[in-house]
């Protein structure tokens, strides 16, 4: 079927009128169709038209002449010319950027054309005459922010070529286009002969990053690199007061910090945490002295926007986060809402010095996260807390710590989270405005208490309070996904992916969210991304087998998850997601072995807790009467992970089976059924 259309631009939608199509297009009025959409506009040519009228229409000749032969090589369609652009579209992303290629590269030759190309994949629709969807609008962005000679392409177009061998592309970085609600992450394709612009030459229809601060880890230049946990901590304690100022949105520690050590250019840092601003900066502490130089840089172009240096005793170390705090936001004042900052930024958390260099350097260990730096995190707390016993802070990160400790069977449950309330409740008590209090009680009730109501209550402050806070994100999504929320769930993880999108545990989060709504494609391609940044990471690849099982090919999954297992390196872990793929893919007895080997490890650690395994695998062998004694033994040893397992679309928990109205309600989840 040929469509010929006439295509209508303006600022707010891009449709097309169609004047020719199939009978069978008539008996179906509305055609969807997934296809790689590229538009390709002409630069200059009003201009030269003024100037040159045969020599404009001569090159639109040309344009014409190549667009149609180059496309129909790809398996691509030319639907329609409108002034000095076109629009095409290819049945599959990999001809279209081929396409795009030759098409630039035939151009650059004399009698050379000036275009741009933009490509994005997506659903277009063609209902009463009329071709539309968010997949036309988007390519349409996207080739207005591209330079002369250049092609850009959006993610889902990237992650279609990115494995070509011949195919190469660079990352330009997030940008909000006017009309798109979410930002979009667009690369540039940098083949021989093509142009790649620098990211402050696009312009286009957008509107650049506003008010989003990225505050990279001060180097420590103090002769004893023991130091290390005061610089750093003087960073994290300033990152905590960027987060409350309303209008200015910061980037969150983990990502921020995985540039610490590193020489990456300041414009690449701002590409990948897609932030305007930069902070940056160095300490140097001698004896009760204490230099601080920091920078203010703007992230497009490496300008230093404010630098500064501040020598003072160690007794002003708040008075000089607090300045320092102070010029930052007043230097963002003209793109804040609010008026210009003259009060106070930095609350004064105790006047000993010796509590708070406790609770740094405990600060320092406790971002190592590993059990037993959480423990040795604890230490430092408590001796903060015995110096200065009304150091709210240090008795809320205390209880962060504990809360680690107990959802990850470092310490006994009940142990654990009675501490957590214990440390959060005086954390609370002493300062009412503390994100981490909240965000640890809220872990308490979450994963112990089961007190769904008080758990999302508290959730939510924390969040109120430190929109930086992933943590608490991530517990909100587990919230989510246990009552059944799917949809929140993955909305709350891909907010937390803006404020911090190299962390591991919150793009974790996210494949969890997608997968346990269903959403195994989206989970999938998040998964690799992941690998991608963390190559090693058995977390990332464990969920990939997931993915792909929950795709239907559970024999792949087996070989990821047998991966995944030898990685481990200990002959009897690593056994469950393996059983569960062999079950679901019909090897029995192999999945009776992985159970042998499971049962076999909790004879050689009687203290560990694997019910929730067995109950996983037996589920997936279709074994319910088995399934169910070790689900309601989770229940009496209060294993959280059971609220999730009995949701999980993999295990297909009957929810007619009068036993699962029955866990509902020992789990307090009545009234979500």
């Amino acid at each position: 079927m040929i469509i010929f259309a006439v295509i209508f631009k303006h600022d707010k939608t891009l449709s097309c009128k169609l004047f020719n199509y199939s009978e069978d297009f008539l008996l179906n009025s509305t055609m969807r169709k997934l296809a790689a959409i590229m538009f390709s506009d002409m630069s200059g040519y009003t201009a030269l038209m003024q100037q040159n009228e045969q020599l404009a229409k001569e090159k639109r000749r040309r344009l014409k002449e190549v667009l149609e032969r180059t496309a129909a090589a790809y398996n691509g369609e030319v639907l329609q010319y409108y002034g000095d652009g076109a629009l095409s579209i290819f049945n599959s992303a990999i001809d279209g950027v081929k396409c795009a290629i030759e098409i630039q590269q035939t151009l650059r030759m004399d009698p050379k054309v000036d275009l741009r190309i933009g490509l994005h994949s997506g659903d277009i629709s063609m209902e009463d005459e009329t071709i539309y969807g968010d997949g036309v609008n988007i390519a349409s962005r996207i080739e207005s922010l591209a330079v002369p000679g250049s092609i850009l392409i959006s993610e889902k177009v990237y992650d279609e070529i990115k494995n070509q061998q011949n195919l190469s592309a660079r990352e330009m970085g997030y940008f909000e286009f006017k009309n798109v609600i979410e930002p979009l992450r667009v690369f540039a394709v940098e083949n021989s002969g093509l142009v790649v612009p620098a990211r402050d030459e696009l312009k286009g229809k957008t509107k650049q990053p506003a008010n989003r601060l990225a505050v990279l880890p001060f180097v420590n230049m103090s002769a004893d690199p023991e130091n290390e946990y005061f610089s750093d901590g003087i960073s994290e304690e300033l990152l905590n007061v960027f987060s409350k100022v309303e209008g200015l949105e910061v980037t969150s520690r983990t990502s921020a910090f995985a540039f610490k050590g590193k020489n990456t250019d300041i414009r690449e840092i701002g590409i990948q945490l897609n932030v305007n601003r930069i902070l940056e900066g160095s300490v140097r502490k001698s004896g009760n002295r204490v230099r601080i130089t920091a920078q203010l840089i703007n992230a497009a172009d490496g300008y230093h926007i404010w630098s500064e240096n501040f020598d003072r005793d160690l007794n002003d170390i708040f008075k000089v986060q607090d300045e320092i705090s102070g010029i930052i936001v007043n230097k963002c004042r003209e793109n804040l809402t609010a008026k210009e900052h003259d009060e106070k930024l930095v609350k004064v958390p105790t006047q000993n010095l010796d509590a708070y260099t406790l609770f740094l350097k405990g600060l320092h260990f406790y971002n190592k996260v590993t059990p037993k730096n959480f423990k040795k995190a604890i230490e430092f707390f408590e001796q903060a807390i015995a110096l200065e016993p009304n150091y709210a802070h240090s008795y809320a990160m205390t209880a962060e710590a504990y809360a680690f400790l107990g959802s990850t069977g470092q310490m006994q449950p009940n142990d654990a989270f009675a501490l957590v309330h214990k440390y959060s409740d005086k954390a609370l008590q002493l300062d009412s405005t503390l994100s981490a209090g909240y965000a640890a009680k809220g872990s308490a009730y979450l994963l112990y208490d089961w007190k769904w109501n008080e758990a999302f209550d508290s959730l939510q402050k924390a969040i109120e309070l430190n929109p930086a806070a992933t943590d608490a994100h991530q517990l909100l999504s587990f919230y989510y996904l246990i009552t059944g929320k799917n949809s929140e769930a993955v909305a709350v993880m891909e907010k937390a992916l803006e404020a911090d999108p190299l962390s591991p545990i919150v793009n974790k989060s996210l494949v969890d969210a997608y997968l346990i709504s269903g959403r195994a494609d989206d989970g999938l391609k998040q998964a690799e991304l992941l690998l991608e940044m963390y190559p090693q990471m058995r977390a990332a690849l464990e969920l990939k087998g997931w993915c792909v099982g929950a795709k239907g090919d559970w024999k792949k999954a087996a070989e990821i998850f047998e991966e995944v297992r030898l990685a481990i390196k200990h002959p009897l872990k690593g056994f469950t997601p393996l059983g569960c793929a062999y079950a679901n893919s019909g090897e029995t007895d192999k999945a009776l072995g992985c159970i042998a080997k499971i049962e076999e490890w909790q004879s050689s650690e009687p203290g560990i807790v694997v019910d929730a395994d067995l109950a996983m695998i037996w589920l997936s062998l279709g074994e319910l009467d088995r399934a169910f004694y070790h689900l309601f033994q989770c229940v009496e040893k209060r294993i959280g992970p059971v609220a999730i397992i009995i949701e999980h679309p993999a295990f297909k928990v009957p929810h007619n089976d009068p036993r699962y109205q029955l866990l509902k309600e020992k789990l307090n989840l009545a009234e979500f059924i």
